[in-house]
């Protein structure tokens, strides 16, 4: 018989979960219940229907190891085995990544920044559940606190910003830090002398602005990835 802590090694391996904050929410459970668990050395069946539910896992597979991993896949309830070197996602159902969930921080876009030095830190703000696929591991989310980026981003939106993508390209949203501002949402170009980028603001009213080339890496947070609002 599997130990209590061999079979939430394997629930936490197939939910891609690290803490009991994360599983607490796959289960739709409190984390309290998690530590009543381990109190008890016994995982509650219901986890077992949860999981078969919401991923196709085998009760089996997550008790002991055995048998295979997933019972259902997108062709049907056709047993998958695990693979040796991780979650076998593709013909698990519910198994890529726009399917599994990750809570991530949410930061306001406040933060001290004179155009000199380098800005402070960011300021959590909350939490968000998102699909595994927008949360990687150079993405920062961020709660929009300005409407000069309306219709499009709506105030009270969601980001998320590519810090690995700081290449300028024409046309795409960035975040980017502005003297006494934060972090604000523009759109960027290169103007027609190609001497220096234009940020513009999609809404009516908002003042182009402009930035000398060796300035723009020092603003930079990223590009702007996708947008996630209620319309």
């Amino acid at each position: 018989m599997s130990s209590f802590m061999e079979a939430y090694d394997r629930i936490k391996f197939a939910t891609n979960t690290r803490t009991q904050v994360e599983l607490a929410e796959v289960l739709d459970i409190r984390q309290s219940s998690i530590s009543d668990a381990k109190r008890r050395n016994s995982v509650p069946a219901d986890w077992y229907m949860k999981l078969f539910e919401k991923f196709g896992l085998n009760p089996d597979w997550l008790k002991q190891g055995v048998g295979p991993m997933y019972l259902r896949t997108e062709q049907g309830y056709q047993p998958q085995e695990a693979p040796a070197g991780g979650v076998a996602e593709e013909p698990a159902h519910y198994g890529d990544a726009a399917a599994k969930g990750v809570m991530v921080t949410v930061y306001g876009m406040s933060c001290e920044f004179d155009g000199k030095g380098h800005p402070t830190a960011l300021h959590p703000v909350g939490k968000l559940s998102l699909p595994l696929a927008f949360a990687g591991p150079h993405m920062t989310t961020l709660r929009v606190e300005a409407p000069n980026m309306e219709p499009g981003i709506l105030r009270g939106a969601y980001i998320g910003v590519d810090t690995n993508a700081t290449g300028p390209i024409s046309g795409r949203l960035y975040a980017l830090y502005s003297p006494h501002e934060g972090i604000t949402i523009k759109r960027l170009f290169l103007d027609s002398n190609q001497n220096r980028y234009l940020l513009r603001s999609d809404a009516e009213g908002y003042p182009e602005t402009a930035l000398d080339p060796q300035i723009l890496p020092e603003r930079m947070l990223g590009r702007v990835a996708w947008v996630l609002q209620e319309l």
